[in-house]
């Protein structure tokens, strides 16, 4: 059994929360079903992507954002479409669903 981040029911559709793991503080997004998780750690300077709690998606709840350049990253796979870091990625956290529940995969 990996890690628990959180009851798959918990998160809403094109809703982000984050999560402290074992792992680091993790962003979880659903999308469509999916559900997919990030370190927190923008790739432009390594910062939180957040100023307010669990405020991690754009306007129109399409990409996820960097509050303090205006990144914006794909949902599916992290990469940065706009903003400084662009063709960047987030660093994606392996995740499961298991009995319900959002847990990293631990190796």
């Amino acid at each position: 059994m990996g890690f628990r981040l959180c009851a798959n029911a918990d998160l809403i559709d094109n809703e982000a929360r984050a999560f402290r793991s074992p792992a680091g503080e993790v962003i979880v997004v659903n999308r469509d079903g999916q559900s997919y998780a990030y370190h927190n750690s923008c790739p432009h300077l390594g910062i939180n992507l957040e100023f307010n709690p669990d405020e991690f998606m754009d306007s129109e709840n399409h990409f996820l954002i960097c509050s303090n350049h205006g990144a914006l990253f794909q949902v599916e796979d992290g990469l940065c479409v706009s903003g400084p870091c662009q063709g960047e990625s987030l660093l994606a956290v392996p995740i499961q669903i298991s009995d319900g529940y959002i847990e990293l995969i631990e190796h």
